[in-house]
């Protein structure tokens, strides 16, 4: 009992989540150094690029908007207008009803007036209602798009993954954006409006309330950077969170989760990770306190002195009674409409933030977005040549493939081996211009790949990567990736016989057109071996001029890896072929075998050359066989 005690106390306790830094210039909160005059001034601009991106998804809709605001500006002058002319009868000498008969007219302006005001909101939101959901989808699809069109090297640059994530977040604001902009161009029409009849009414009370409103957008502009200062600071550890959070849900990794006993770290380490997060936003509570102490205190003495100032005009006879009265709601009016414009500005402000950030990183993407020359390759492809081929990736401090030279062509299959780390993954997405070389060439017929069109060189691949896709689509999707060649599933069986799947897929609920995705309703699932034979039909039904396959049976049976491997002698004939593998007994089909190290081929030729030859080859080979 002593003894399990004491092991216990020795056992020491789970580990917190990783403290996330950069440097350079990611680490570096765009607003540290923004002045406030400069963030004010944000707000034209990006109300100009709300409105091209309203006017890009629906004309009709825009124009609907701005008719709107105008007729809204125009009610409220009408209205004032009218209330100041209805004030006269209603004040003056008479009876009650001598009084009402004279402000009537007046009155059903008022009415007329109020009613157009609301008939014209009901239109707004019409109109943001047709705009939002297009330009939130159009948005998002522009981001996702931007991901999938980078260089593959830019995965690997520091915060890649925490930008996307922060311009995720300027997608979410689209939702409210034009919202946000429409309430706020109407707040201003209704305070200009409101703010010139009050003018001519007495022009002192103007500035007043210009001065007991400013307070309080300085407080929202002020908190809004705040906000956005926690937004910033918690990018990264919010960007892990979300990935965790799906890696511990998710269905497919339930067993591990399970059976190895990782639901209570997980648990922690989530709960740890987000009181992270709230420590941060906890922190800035007090300054945006003071922030709205202060410009609440400042706003209630300037509008104190606003109402002071009214009382004292009207006592002292300055203005008509008459006149008095429709200031006060003129000063009603003003002071909501700055309010309005407040609150709205400060939230255009804040979406400017985010859309800054969504806009930045689609620049981003679009200026590492594959441009690589004009050139077209000539077909068929017989040659693939690397000459001195170097490759390092970002803020690594040796290169993954070094000074590599190799030619393959047409009708051989090249194996490659290694020890993990070796540089043999890279140097497949170097062949298929995935990845362009830092020094050295790659060429395919002659042509430079650094020249030529990136998407027709990928026409002529077929690649079975080592961590493959298993896409949440049809058993037929899965096989051609949403291309068909023909209206019929001939081509689709080839692929499946190839590859030994018919029998399984016939037996699933609706063979081909089966959703291969088990959380989601009607859908199921396949063993690892199966997806790994879907991985190899995907690529056999693309016909390729150059076939990759990186550890293809790695999850397969014997009979599965047997059938694989004859169908890729059957097929080599016709393309280029290359086989990555850690079972070197499988090389035994290749014409030529490379054995890399370190980035470098330190070995190569055929496979009973190698395993005789006393070299690392033979090594890997003995080692393999000693079980």
């Amino acid at each position: 009992m002593t003894s399990t005690r004491m092991n216990e106390q020795q056992t020491p306790p789970p580990p917190p989540p990783a403290e996330i830094t950069y440097s350079g210039q990611y680490a570096i909160n765009p607003l540290a150094e923004v002045s406030f005059r400069r963030m004010c001034a944000q707000i034209p601009a990006v109300l100009g690029r709300i409105a091209r991106l309203s006017w890009r998804t629906d004309p009709r809709a825009v124009r609907l908007l701005v008719g709107c605001q105008l007729i809204t500006g125009a009610s409220a002058a009408v209205l004032l207008t009218a209330t100041a002319r209805a004030m006269g009868p209603v004040l003056g000498a008479g009876s009650a009803a001598e009084r009402l008969r004279g402000a009537l007219p007046a009155l059903l302006v008022v009415a007329l007036a109020a009613a157009l005001a609301r008939t014209a909101g009901a239109v707004t939101a019409y109109a943001e209602r047709r705009i939002t959901p297009r330009l939130t989808t159009e948005t998002d699809s522009a981001l996702v798009e931007a991901v999938c069109r980078v260089e593959a090297v830019a995965y690997a640059e520091d915060g890649f993954a925490d930008r996307r994530e922060a311009a995720e977040m300027g997608v979410m604001r689209t939702h409210v954006m034009v919202t946000d902009a429409q309430r706020f161009v109407s707040a201003v029409i209704r305070m200009v409006t409101a703010g010139g009849v009050l003018s001519v009414l007495n022009p002192l009370m103007l500035p007043l309330l210009l001065l007991a409103v400013l307070p309080a957008g300085v407080g929202a502009v002020l908190s809004a950077r705040v906000d956005y200062e926690i937004h910033y600071g918690n990018i990264a550890d919010r960007n892990v969170r979300g990935m965790m959070r799906w890696w511990a849900t998710e269905s497919k990794y339930s067993d591990e989760v399970r059976a190895n006993s990782m639901t209570d770290y997980l648990v922690y380490w989530y709960k740890t990770l987000s009181d992270r997060c709230d420590r941060r936003t906890l922190s800035a509570a007090p300054r945006t306190l003071r922030i709205a102490l202060l410009s609440a205190l400042a706003g209630g003495v300037f509008l104190l002195l606003t109402w002071g100032a009214l009382a004292w005009l009207a006592v002292s006879g300055r203005i008509d009674l008459a006149i008095a009265a429709t200031a006060v709601i003129a000063v009603q009016t003003t002071l909501a409409a700055l309010s309005q414009v407040v609150v709205n500005g400060a939230a255009v402000f804040h979406t400017s933030l985010y859309l800054g950030d969504m806009q930045a990183f689609l620049d981003a993407a679009a200026a590492r977005a594959p441009e690589r020359g004009p050139h077209r390759l000539a077909e068929p492809v017989d040659e693939i040549r690397l000459e001195e081929v170097v490759y390092q990736y970002p803020g690594k401090d040796k290169p993954a493939v070094d000074g590599v030279s190799l030619t393959l062509r047409r009708g051989q299959i090249l194996a490659i081996v290694g020890a993990n780390g070796s540089g043999k993954s890279t140097l497949t997405r170097l062949l298929t211009g995935v990845y362009l070389a830092d020094k050295g060439t790659v060429t395919w017929n002659g042509t430079d790949l650094a020249g030529v069109d990136p998407a027709t060189v990928w026409k002529h691949t077929g690649l079975v990567p080592q961590i493959f896709a298993q896409w949440p689509l049809r058993v037929r999707e899965n096989v051609t990736l949403g291309q068909p060649r023909t209206h019929d599933d001939t081509p689709v069986w080839e692929a499946v016989d190839a590859v030994g799947l018919r029998d399984a897929v016939e037996d699933l609920p609706a063979g081909l057109d089966t959703l291969l995705a088990r959380d989601l309703w009607g859908g199921t699932e396949l063993s690892g071996g199966q997806w790994q034979r879907i991985a190899c039909s995907r690529a056999l039904y693309r016909r390729p001029e150059l076939l990759i396959l990186d550890e293809p049976t790695s999850q397969m049976d014997p009979r599965g890896e047997h059938q694989i491997f004859e169908q890729i002698k059957a097929i080599a004939a016709d393309r280029i072929t290359i086989v990555v593998t850690h079972r070197l007994e499988n090389t035994k089909i290749a014409d030529h075998v490379i054995v890399m190290e370190h980035g470098r081929i330190t070995e190569q030729g055929r496979y009973d050359d190698l395993a005789h030859g006393g070299g690392t080859f033979a090594e890997l080979l003995e080692l393999s066989q000693d079980r």
